[in-house]
Parts: C-alpha cells; sequence; structure tokens
C-alpha cells in the first residue's frame, strides 16, 4: 500500500470539516421542518451529547488506524476531529445551562453538587476545553513532552463521556446504546497497546 502524503490528505480537510458540521446543518434543517420531536429541547440536550462523543470516539481511532494502516499522515485530522467533539459537547452543557438550569449560576452548581452524572459530565469538558486551549503547535512547543502526557487524558475524557452517558440512560433502562459507545471505547484502549509499526515499513 502506497502510503499517503501530508499535502493528499489536506485535500480532504474541508470535506472532513463539512462532516463534522453535519449534525448542526441537521438540527437547523429539522427546526425548520418541524422535525426537532414534540420536545425539542431535550432532543437537541441529547442529540449534542452524543455527537460529542461519537466525534471524540472517531478522534481517538485515528491513532491506531494510521498505525494499522501504515498511515501516519491521518493524524493531520485528529486536531478538526478533536476541537469538533468539544464543540458539540460546548453546546451539550450550554443546553444543560440555559434551558435545565435559565443560566442560573448558582442552580448549575447545585445540580453539580447534587447530581453525580452531572458533575462527571463538567469534569469530562473541562479535560476536553483544557485540551482545545493547548491543541496548538505553540503549545505543543512550549510543554515538550508534557504535552503528549496532557493530551493522553483525552481517554479519561471519554471514559467520564460514557459513564455520565451510562447514569443518564440507566434511570430510563435503555443502556445498549451505552453499551455499543463503552465497547469501541475499550477496544481503542487495546489498540493503544497493539506494537506500534517500524518507521522503516511506512
Amino acid at each position: 500500500m502506497n502510503t499517503w502524503k501530508a499535502a493528499q490528505l489536506d485535500r480532504f480537510k474541508p470535506l472532513v470539516f463539512l462532516l463534522g458540521l453535519y449534525p448542526l446543518g441537521r438540527w437547523v434543517w429539522l427546526g425548520f421542518n418541524n422535525g426537532l420531536s414534540a420536545n425539542p429541547v431535550e432532543f437537541l440536550t441529547r442529540s449534542s451529547g452524543i455527537w460529542a462523543l461519537v466525534l471524540l470516539l472517531v478522534t481517538l481511532a485515528l491513532s491506531p488506524l494510521r498505525r494499522l494502516l501504515a498511515q501516519p499522515a491521518l493524524v493531520r485530522w485528529r486536531r478538526m476531529l478533536g476541537l469538533f467533539a468539544f464543540f458539540y459537547a460546548a453546546l451539550h452543557t450550554l443546553a444543560w445551562a440555559w434551558w435545565d438550569r435559565s443560566g442560573s449560576w448558582s442552580s448549575m452548581w447545585q445540580d453539580i453538587v447534587q447530581r453525580p452524572l452531572i458533575a462527571i459530565g463538567v469534569v469530562a469538558l473541562l479535560i476536553l476545553l483544557l485540551l482545545t486551549l493547548t491543541s496548538t503547535h505553540g503549545w505543543q512547543r512550549r510543554l515538550g513532552r508534557g504535552w503528549s502526557r496532557l493530551h493522553r487524558t483525552v481517554y479519561l475524557a471519554a471514559g467520564l463521556s460514557v459513564l455520565h452517558f451510562y447514569l443518564i440512560r440507566t434511570g430510563k433502562n435503555d443502556v445498549l446504546e451505552v453499551y455499543v459507545y463503552g465497547a469501541v471505547l475499550l477496544v481503542l484502549l487495546l489498540l493503544r497497546r497493539w506494537p506500534a509499526q517500524s518507521t522503516d515499513r511506512h
């Protein structure tokens, strides 16, 4: 298999960007066509959270995928997908803060203290926020080897996100979908331990 060049993958970045905007575009289309269900607030809150988790898992999948395919240039899509994961996680949090807590800081804090699932979600968001702020080449140079250690906490954020989703669904006795996401994350963690191919084979 020929090794893909960085310039070749960069040509597809606009397409990856448009795919990242797909959930937002879908919500707008559904909104104009009365397709946001009988409870638009719940639909948008739930959908934004699921898309954040999906994009986070896709982001994590790029590293093992580039090794398994011997295509190191795939890493060039990772930052963009990670930023989209944070974007939808932020929308999910804003939906909770604005619609569920009416934008009240005291109400939000009370919800965080009293409901573990909310506290877990907020911690996951804060990790993603930190990773987003330090995702640039400038921060990578400043932090040196510490940058890689810091950005490995993305797996913690993913685990907390799955747990957050589980705690939401367990109250509704509907956890099958959560198990699917958890299984995907487990596979990605196992693949992370897979021996990397020698750079001589690339």
